[in-house]
């Protein structure tokens, strides 16, 4: 996979006006969140819609709660892997929320200052297809070959920085084997 000026080569664009400039330009996070749309459901258009501002609030009871929320994520990895971006990755997409992370011995807040988020498409009881680890590990490498303040270790979940409001991608995340596939992609 190659990163050209921000976009992800062979990812359905989808922009979000739901991003803006980075204040510093810094990329230094890459965060991992879960999204299912309505709760529990995947495929269909919902999630697209979320993040361009074109969901309908009577196309289920849960999108009333969220029609009016301004948010989006760089990339979506679906069920069956197909990558859409929203944002590139130099612009500041609206994916962590009130968040804070511990870097190094300071404590960060205002994140998508300088964090990716990645959703994929999931809950946090339902196990993720391989095909999507498979993906975000390919991903995740062509961005650290891209973004040289982003490492290995810069690399968490929405619920480790958003722990009393957020628990995504949740217990079905497999992170031994995403970590596992990394280690396949460097060899």
């Amino acid at each position: 996979m190659r990163i050209n000026e921000g976009w992800l080569s062979g990812a359905r664009r989808v922009p979000s006006p739901n991003q803006d400039e980075r204040p510093s330009g810094e990329v230094s996070l890459l965060l991992l969140h879960s999204i299912s749309l309505p709760p529990g459901a995947f495929g269909g258009e919902h999630i697209e819609r979320l993040f361009t501002n074109r969901l309908d609030p009577e196309a289920h009871p849960f999108f009333a709660s969220i029609a009016d929320l301004r948010v989006s994520a760089h990339l979506l990895i679906r069920r069956n892997a197909e990558c859409v971006q929203f944002v590139p990755f130099g612009a500041r997409a609206w994916h962590a929320g009130r968040s804070r992370w511990k870097d190094g011995g300071r404590e960060r807040r205002a994140l998508n200052d300088f964090a990716l988020g990645i959703e994929l498409e999931g809950d946090e009881v339902s196990p993720y297809a391989g095909a999507q680890y498979r993906v975000l590990a390919a991903i995740t490498h062509a961005l650290l070959e891209v973004y040289p303040a982003l490492d290995e270790t810069r690399i968490t979940s929405h619920a480790r920085v958003a722990p009393l409001r957020k628990n995504d991608p949740g217990p079905a995340f497999d992170w031994a084997y995403f970590r596992q596939e990394m280690e396949r992609i460097r060899s």
